[in-house]
């Protein structure tokens, strides 16, 4: 059975939820960080995952 569920990107400087991903849950076990481009910081910030 799949455990895909639906996270959040935040950005770390304004702390803006910009971004949704679907992960699965079994095969993920590290929190998911990437550098995406924020809309409210106008910059290119590093965006971790939250619930």
């Amino acid at each position: 059975m799949n455990l895909i569920v639906t996270v959040s990107l935040e950005c770390e400087v304004c702390k803006k939820r910009n971004y949704r991903f679907k992960i699965n849950k079994d095969k993920k076990d590290k929190k998911l960080k990437l550098k995406k481009f924020c809309k409210y910081c106008k910059a290119h910030t590093m965006h971790v995952q939250v619930r």
